[in-house]
């Protein structure tokens, strides 16, 4: 497809917001084929490679379920099957999957890492999580949002918590789809200011807007959508206690999501950690936008594998 086919898929900062939308249109209808139970194999005899640096489930299951229903194959491989973890460069690594499989997913510790392996390998490369970016989660989120609210450049959407590679992506997919995105967080634990700023210009090319601040409360006044994560992302797991108790403020509970417009939708990217980042009331309360938004993971990604791996007419 013009524009997508042999590209990397790294961060959104990357993409522009009608791509975007290309990629969230070709979701919306190739979940309305799955649900009418229409075949659309269109990666017939396609591979995808998928390394994991660390645990899934919803990256996993997401990625192989949905190259099966494409007609493609999909590899679960870790380091401790790769020569990856026996000290092979990961140039080398990425040049030997180029030669047998069409594209490679990988979810690494380090961004770093697939900055490398992109830079190696000469099949697309989709980043499925790194410290610093999710990208295939915020076109998931993005779909979810847009089922329910129709035009994004209208919603306010409230990230309260840990500004980690969730809040990240976010930010900057947010951004560039012209949604006003207020981002709260415990100054220590504040987004990275290169992406504050990528998705600060790029809410001034959308229109949209970008809010950074410590008080949740602010955050979610007026929101349609509030989002948050857990408050100790794998790799900190040291860190833990200090975490919960500097954010122990940024729980969204009942009392905030009230803050929040009436209706307002609550997102969580999963997996939840009840009574820390979020209560089990609230979760219980709005789980089915919550399962909508982890279904979806299915849906975009797809279409993102349809739009790198397929040539243009």
């Amino acid at each position: 497809m013009a524009g997508f086919y042999g590209r990397d898929f790294l961060t959104l900062a990357d993409w522009s917001g009608e791509q975007i939308r290309r990629i969230l249109k070709l979701a919306a209808e190739l979940k309305g084929k799955l649900k009418q139970g229409q075949e659309h194999r269109l990666l017939e005899g396609k591979t995808l490679a998928m390394i994991f640096e660390k645990s899934s489930t919803r990256t996993r299951v997401s990625f192989e379920v949905g190259m099966w229903q494409l007609g493609g194959k999909a590899l679960f491989l870790n380091p401790q099957d790769l020569q990856m973890g026996r000290g092979e460069p990961i140039k080398d690594t990425a040049r030997v999957l180029s030669r047998y499989v069409d594209a490679i997913m990988i979810r690494a510790r380090k961004h770093e890492t697939v900055e490398e392996l992109a830079r190696e390998a000469t099949v697309p490369v989709i980043n499925g999580l790194t410290d610093r970016y999710h990208p295939c989660q915020v076109l998931a989120d993005l779909l979810t949002i847009q089922e329910r609210c129709r035009n994004l450049r209208e919603v306010k959407l409230a990230y309260v918590g840990d500004g980690n590679n969730v809040a990240n992506s976010l930010l900057i997919g947010g951004a560039k789809m012209g949604m006003k995105v207020a981002v709260a967080t415990p100054p220590e634990y504040a987004p990275r200011r290169e992406v504050v700023r990528l998705a600060k210009k790029a809410a001034k090319e959308s229109g949209g807007q970008v809010i950074l601040t410590s008080d949740p409360r602010e955050a979610v006044s007026g929101a349609h959508v509030l989002y948050t994560d857990v408050w100790v992302s794998m790799g900190h797991e040291d860190e833990a206690p200090l975490r919960r108790r500097i954010m122990k403020p940024y729980q969204l509970n009942k009392a905030l999501v009230n803050r929040a417009e009436v209706g307002a939708m609550v997102l969580h990217c999963l997996p939840a950690h009840r009574g820390e980042e979020i209560t089990d009331q609230v979760f219980e309360e709005h789980a089915g936008e919550i399962m909508d938004q982890a279904e979806n993971r299915l849906h975009v990604q797809k279409a993102l594998l349809v739009l790198l791996l397929t040539p243009p007419a």
